[in-house]
């Protein structure tokens, strides 16, 4: 243990008691959806998401893994278990070649929370992803779909998962952060110029998406993360993707940048953070269209990659 890990430790349960003290009027969770239902329903981001929402994460774990096992679905399974968590990764591997673009959608939330925009909409759109590239997967490029546990506790999963990997042949990672809510993306942690950031612009300007308009590219942000820092820790190109309404870019950029003012100021809360790790993030808040549009942009990324 040492102590980078440490504070990850600490800076999880910090995040998580700000959460509960900002969360008034926390409530307990409506019954989740019955599971066979989702497992054998519509394949979309906006009824995939019911797949998790509203489940402790032991039982968005068994869920996930229970619909791979009922779509018969080909899944790897990495289970682990570390001073500051315990739980099972699992990975889908679509298209072949030697180059890897990983992308990835934790499954975990936290206590208290639906947690439908964090993260099961992001799990719900890979889902969906995974259906579509069954009939036309790459052939340059192998897609790996990362789905880790414990993400909330400091991305205790994919860290576990990280030091199993060989980083060689990863062009590139995304990781799916509150996809459900806006009309714009955000390319976040994009602190230089990378062969693979020009190719996920490049994917996102072929979509007609102008840049500061259509898509922001955002450099580090404190405080909040995810899952793709545990591998630009190894020195993949690495960022996070999010869905935000152009809007309130401003608001945002306010309260990413200056967290702690932002919280204890009692400053507004801009969408999507306003349902951020509360009992009101539920699939009842999120814009179909936003899935769609999270869904198009990775599409368009794979085929970029592909070339």
């Amino acid at each position: 243990m040492g102590l980078r890990e440490v504070g990850f430790w600490a800076q999880a349960r910090v995040g998580m008691a700000v959460g509960r003290a900002l969360d008034r009027g926390r409530r307990p969770l409506p019954p989740p959806a019955p599971l066979e239902e989702v497992v054998r329903g519509p394949m979309t981001p906006g009824a995939l998401t019911r797949l998790l929402e509203g489940r402790d994460n032991a039982a968005r774990e068994a869920a996930l893994s229970r619909y791979f096992l009922a779509r018969a679905i080909p899944f790897s399974r990495h289970p682990f278990r570390t001073f500051e968590g315990r739980g099972e990764n699992f990975s889908v591997d679509v298209g072949s070649g030697d180059r890897v673009l990983l992308l990835i959608a934790h499954h975990d939330a936290v206590p208290g929370s639906p947690g439908a925009n964090d993260n099961a909409a992001s799990v719900a759109i890979l889902l969906t992803l995974l259906e579509r590239l069954a009939s036309r997967a790459p052939a340059r490029t192998r897609v790996r779909l990362l789905f880790p546990a414990c993400e909330e506790l400091g991305y205790v999963g994919a860290r576990a998962y990280a030091r199993t990997l060989d980083p060689r042949g990863i062009v590139g990672a995304l990781s799916l952060e509150l996809p459900g809510v806006g009309d714009s993306l955000a390319l976040w942690d994009a602190t230089e110029e990378t062969a693979f950031l020009r190719r996920v612009g490049g994917a996102f300007e072929g979509l007609g998406w102008r840049r500061d308009e259509g898509y922001h590219v955002v450099p580090r942000i404190p405080v909040f993360g995810s899952d793709h820092r545990a591998f630009a820790a190894l020195g993949v190109p690495a960022y996070g993707l999010t869905t935000v309404p152009a809007a309130e870019v401003d608001a945002l950029r306010r309260f990413i940048f200056h967290p702690v003012r932002a919280v204890f100021g009692r400053a507004r809360r801009p969408a999507p953070f306003d349902t951020y790790h509360t009992h009101r993030d539920a699939s009842a808040t999120l814009d179909p269209a936003a899935l769609d549009r999270t869904l198009a942009a990775l599409e368009a990324v794979i085929a970029e990659c592909a070339r």
